[in-house]
């Protein structure tokens, strides 16, 4: 974990609720700092950050570019700034690409349940789909089969609780953007990130940069 290696580690969410749950794992980290506040308002001053992270956060903001370079304002020259950003499918097949489609119609009408009906229906999606695809193509790939394309199969060595809270994340948000690697490298770029790296393995995308030196 961050907290284990930093002096002092800023958590910032514009949501009280998952605040509250951060507060509650890291309770007897006392070098862990909350902040209530949205990525359009970040409470640290330019430029005095040692280093960044948002992973899973900004595809889910209006302006992911915006986001991005509201981040980086608050690193120190030279310091990393990682990302995890929701992939466009690049280079997944036509049928994979039809299934999130039909998985998107899906979340738009989850999404707008209210909250203790979405979350239960969250949980039904990750226990019925999730959990039997992903183990799955477990047992097709030590049967020696390639499942990289089948759907899900990125959760073949996960858990059940970060398939629940995956599952929540993406059927129970409204907002939800996808972006191609040119894309998320162009915007870390034009947020004054240089020496930009990409993970060549799930999860799509994770990147990280280094500020511009001054």
């Amino acid at each position: 974990m961050a907290v284990q290696r930093v002096g002092t580690l800023h958590c910032i969410d514009p949501a009280e609720a998952a605040l509250a749950v951060a507060k509650e794992k890291l309770k007897d980290r006392p070098n862990a700092v909350f902040h209530h506040a949205g990525v359009g308002n970040l409470p640290l001053a330019d430029g005095s950050m040692d280093f960044g992270y948002s992973l899973g956060v900004l595809h889910h903001v209006p302006d992911t570019a915006a986001g991005i370079a509201s981040c980086v304002a608050k690193l120190k020259p030279g310091a990393p700034m990682l990302l995890y950003l929701y992939y466009a499918l690049d280079g997944k097949p036509w049928l994979f690409r039809a299934i999130w489609q039909a998985s998107d119609l899906v979340r738009k009408v989850v999404s707008a349940l209210p909250r203790p009906l979405k979350f239960a229906v969250c949980q039904l999606i990750a226990a019925t789909i999730y959990w039997p695809l992903a183990r799955l193509a477990g047992l097709l790939e030590k049967m020696g089969m390639k499942v990289e394309n089948l759907p899900l199969s990125d959760y073949r060595q996960m858990s059940f609780y970060s398939m629940r809270t995956d599952a929540l994340d993406r059927f129970g948000t409204r907002l939800e953007q996808r972006f191609t690697r040119v894309q998320i490298d162009a915007m870390m770029r034009a947020a004054g990130l240089t020496d930009i790296r990409f993970l060549e393995a799930p999860p799509f995308w994770c990147a990280v940069g280094f500020k511009a030196l001054a």
